[in-house]
Order: C-alpha cells, then sequence, then structure tokens
C-alpha cells in the first residue's frame, strides 16, 4: 500500500519548511508554498545555493500571521499572510523567469538584510502574478508555478531515501531534498516511472525527474555544507546526462485537500 506519510511547504523560498498534517491544493501549488522570496538589490532570488545560512530561517504559521525566526540567535519577525492589491509591483527573477512581485514590508526586508549581512528584501508573488511551468513538460498551457525551482510539486518515497541511506556512510534526513509529498510503500525510486496517479481522490501528473544540486549537501539544522554527500553516492547509480535525479516533479490540475494518511493509486506509468 502506498500511502502519504509527509506533507511539506516551504512559504519562503529557500528557508526552512513547515510540516503540514493536511494542506490545500492551489492553481501554483500547496496553499502558501514559496509564494515569498527574498531577492538582492537587483532582484535576483537568493538561494541556499550560495548562502546556505538561509536554512537557519524558520518559518511558523498561526492565525495572527507567519512568523520567521532566526534559529541562531532567536530573534524574530511576523510576516502578514494577506495583502491588499494596491502594492506596488515590480519584477523579480528566478533563474530564466522574470517573475511580478511586490516587497512585503521595508521593515521586514530590513530584519532580513541585518542577519544576512547584506541588503535582502522580502517579495510576494501576487494571485494575478503568473509564471507558466516550462511548455515541454506541461499538461495545460495554463499550468502555473510559484517561486519554485521549476514545478509546483515534488514528491519523494520513504523507500528511496532508504535505499540512499543505505549507502551511505551517515544517513541524512528528507529535509534535505525539499518535497511537498511523502510516501510509504512501494520499490525505491518507483515514483520515478508515475505519470498519472492520485492521492487521495486528487490527480497528479509525473513529469521530469528532480535533477539535485548542491543544496543537498547543506546540512539544514546547522546551516553549513557538510561536505559532497549526497551528491558523490547518487553519481554512481542516479545519473542521467550531467543530472544526479531524486525525486519526481508533479503536476496537479485539481483543486482540494490532500492529507497525512492518504492512499496513492497509480493510474499510469510511464
Amino acid at each position: 500500500m502506498l500511502q502519504l506519510s509527509e506533507l511539506w511547504i516551504y512559504p519562503i523560498k529557500s528557508l526552512g519548511g513547515i510540516s503540514l498534517t493536511q494542506a490545500r491544493i492551489t492553481d501554483r501549488g500547496l496553499e502558501h508554498d514559496r509564494r515569498w522570496l527574498l531577492v538582492d538589490e537587483n532582484g535576483t532570488f537568493l538561494s541556499q545555493r550560495e548562502h546556505a545560512i538561509l536554512a537557519l530561517f524558520q518559518p511558523e504559521m498561526r492565525t495572527s500571521g507567519m512568523v520567521i525566526t532566526y534559529r541562531k540567535t532567536g530573534s524574530f519577525i511576523e510576516v502578514p499572510l494577506y495583502y491588499t492589491k494596491d502594492q506596488a509591483l515590480f519584477t523579480v527573477t528566478v533563474w530564466e523567469d522574470a517573475i511580478q512581485a511586490f516587497e512585503v514590508d521595508a521593515a521586514i526586508s530590513a530584519w532580513f538584510s541585518a542577519i544576512l549581512g547584506f541588503s535582502a528584501r522580502l517579495v510576494y508573488m501576487p494571485d494575478d502574478s503568473h509564471r507558466s511551468v516550462d511548455a515541454d513538460y506541461a499538461i495545460s498551457p495554463s499550468d502555473t508555478n510559484s517561486f519554485s525551482d521549476a514545478y509546483p510539486f515534488l514528491i519523494i518515497g520513504q523507500s528511496s531515501l532508504d535505499d540512499l541511506n543505505n549507502r551511505l556512510k551517515r544517513p541524512i534526513t528528507m529535509n534535505r531534498f525539499r518535497p511537498n509529498f511523502v510516501f510509504t510503500g512501494g520499490e525505491p525510486y518507483e515514483e520515478d516511472t508515475w505519470r498519472e496517479f492520485n492521492i487521495g481522490t486528487l490527480l497528479f501528473y509525473g513529469v521530469k525527474p528532480c535533477g539535485r544540486c548542491v543544496m543537498t549537501t547543506i546540512d539544514q539544522e546547522k546551516g553549513i555544507v557538510s561536505g559532497k554527500e549526497p551528491l558523490k553516492t547518487l553519481a554512481k547509480y542516479r545519473m542521467k546526462g550531467n543530472n544526479v535525479l531524486f525525486g519526481q516533479n508533479l503536476i496537479g490540475p485539481t483543486i482540494g485537500l490532500v492529507a497525512v494518511g492518504d492512499i496513492l493509486s497509480v493510474k499510469k506509468r510511464l
């Protein structure tokens, strides 16, 4: 039996994740997932790839808003979840994509800048800002993404991580790979073969295996690069072309709720 065991969102791209028991699927991913972004003075996105310290910022959802805590000192700030429509938009970039967003609050940006030691702005992607999924992998021309690297969802089987850890000298945790969905049951890496499947009653499409980068080498608890693993080991048996693959990118055209404990049913394989 395939069963959803973990459910994660990462409200601010490249910062800490939040474990949920249930979540709402929106037109561009899980609700609140990567709708916020830190950018530099040129509007270019900031990532753990260059700034491992970002792992030490931990978000928490509260009824009043989202609280971001810098775990090294305990300093925190509150970020609103909802906004008026009179915000001034400007262009930010994630990889090759130009996206319309607005700065949340100058004081919040100043808080991040003071900790990071360089100019950073926290921005938000409003509902009327659209970023299309790569047309080569889209299910529909209207498929939209948030600030995530390329696709609205990422799924990884617990069996896949277990298999990897059996090959490593020091086991690592799933948060190195930043999935939205984790499931138990099945064979290692079988998610690679899923073309159409359901989580509960909701349909998802597997569109592209996820190519991994140096972010997987960052210890998410310490906010430091821990060495060359797991990329070194994965490259020995999970290499395709120039990419090390782990996890499957998804598109989900249906809107509704998913919850830990939901059953996964595969409808079509590649």
